[in-house]
C-alpha cells in the first residue's frame, strides 16, 4: 500500500471522526442523549484524553489533573510523530498492506482524539446545560492544550438487574457493553487488534 493511500485512509477517518464530534458537541447539551436503537444510543460525553471515556483521576492521584491533562497531551503528540515515521517507513520499505492499514487507523484515530484535546477547549463553549456554540464571542472553555474529547458512542447491548443470589453484585444494575467512545477510539482500536490477530501477516518479511 502506497503513502498516497495511507493518507487518503487517515483524512476518511478523520473527517468522519470531527464531523461526528462537530455535529454532536453543537447539538447536544453534556449527558444528552438519543436512543437509536435499543442497544445503542447517541450519549453525549467528554474525557480529559483518555480512550473509551476513562477519567485522568482514574489513574493519577499524584499530581494535579491539569498537569497530567498537559503531560498526556504532550507525551501523545510526540507519539503521534513517532507513529508517522513508522507509517513512512512501512510504506517506503513496502511493507504488507495488513501493516501499513493497521498503522494508519492508529494514526489517524490518535491524532482525532488529540484535535479534540489540543484546540477543542478554545473553539467551544462548555456544554454543561447548553448545547455549544463554535468559536463563541467570550472565547472557549479552556486554554491550549486543555480540550476535552467528545465520546457518543454507547452500546448498552445487555442492561438488566442482576438476581439476588449473584454474590457481591446481587440485585444491582448491569450494563454490557458500559464505555462511551467515538470513531477515533474504534479506529485505533481496529488498527491494534489488526495487528494483534493478523500478526505473523502484519509482520512478514515479504513486501506487499
Amino acid at each position: 500500500m502506497s503513502l498516497k493511500k495511507s493518507i487518503f485512509i487517515i483524512i476518511i477517518i478523520l473527517l468522519v471522526d470531527q464531523i461526528s464530534k462537530v455535529y454532536v458537541k453543537t447539538h447536544f447539551a453534556l449527558y444528552e442523549s438519543v436512543d437509536v436503537f435499543s442497544w445503542f444510543k447517541i450519549y453525549f460525553i467528554e474525557n480529559d484524553g483518555m480512550a473509551w471515556g476513562t477519567k485522568i483521576s482514574d489513574f493519577t492521584s499524584l499530581i494535579s489533573d491539569r498537569t497530567a491533562k498537559v503531560a498526556l497531551t504532550l507525551f501523545r503528540v510526540f507519539a503521534i510523530f513517532g507513529i508517522g515515521y513508522w507509517l513512512y517507513d512501512s510504506t517506503k520499505k513496502q511493507s504488507s498492506k495488513i501493516l501499513i492499514l493497521a498503522i494508519a487507523c492508529i494514526f489517524a484515530g490518535a491524532l482525532g482524539n488529540i484535535i479534540d484535546s489540543v484546540f477543542y477547549g478554545v473553539l467551544f463553549e462548555d456544554s454543561y446545560n447548553q448545547v455549544a456554540a463554535f468559536l463563541p464571542e467570550s472565547g472557549g472553555y479552556e486554554e491550549v492544550l486543555h480540550g476535552r474529547v467528545v465520546d457518543m458512542l454507547y452500546f448498552p447491548l445487555i442492561s438488566t438487574d442482576l438476581p439476588q443470589w449473584v454474590p457481591i453484585y446481587g440485585g444491582k444494575r448491569f450494563n454490557f457493553f458500559e464505555p462511551v467512545f467515538n470513531i477515533a477510539d474504534v479506529a485505533i482500536s481496529t488498527g491494534f487488534v489488526m495487528l494483534i490477530v493478523f500478526n505473523k501477516q502484519a509482520f512478514s518479511s515479504k513486501t506487499a
